[in-house]
């Protein structure tokens, strides 16, 4: 058995139903102007995302958690792209993948925020 990573990834409804269609497993290819996949490294990270970016963008968001195989996650550095918590990896589109071959387990939805009326 090997170690495992968790990682988070913020997502709107559309990209959490791709998700769900394949039963969990998998997160879906990028579209043609997304050539990083960026999963984050921590959960406040993420559901800042999904709540300050993904709510007003899309109308909703979610916090998606999920374990990857630490020793291929060595090779993508730890960018920080702001405060002490804003640290992600930046996956090229055409890796993800091999990415999704190194997802343990499912992936689960630990937060949901929706547009308020």
């Amino acid at each position: 058995m090997y170690m495992t990573t968790t990682l988070y990834r913020p997502v709107g409804l559309k990209e959490l139903e791709l998700i769900e269609q394949s039963g969990w497993k998998l997160f879906p290819p990028r579209l043609q102007e997304q050539p990083i996949f960026y999963p984050v490294m921590n959960e406040e990270y993420a559901i800042q995302i999904a709540r300050d970016w993904n709510v007003p963008a899309y109308g909703a968001g979610f916090v998606t958690k999920f374990e990857v195989n630490s020793e291929y996650l060595s090779k993508f550095e730890v960018q920080n792209v702001g405060g002490a918590i804003h640290n992600e990896l930046w996956v090229p589109a055409e890796e993800l993948e091999e990415f999704n071959a190194q997802i343990v387990g499912a992936i689960e939805v630990t937060q949901s925020f929706f547009k308020e009326d």
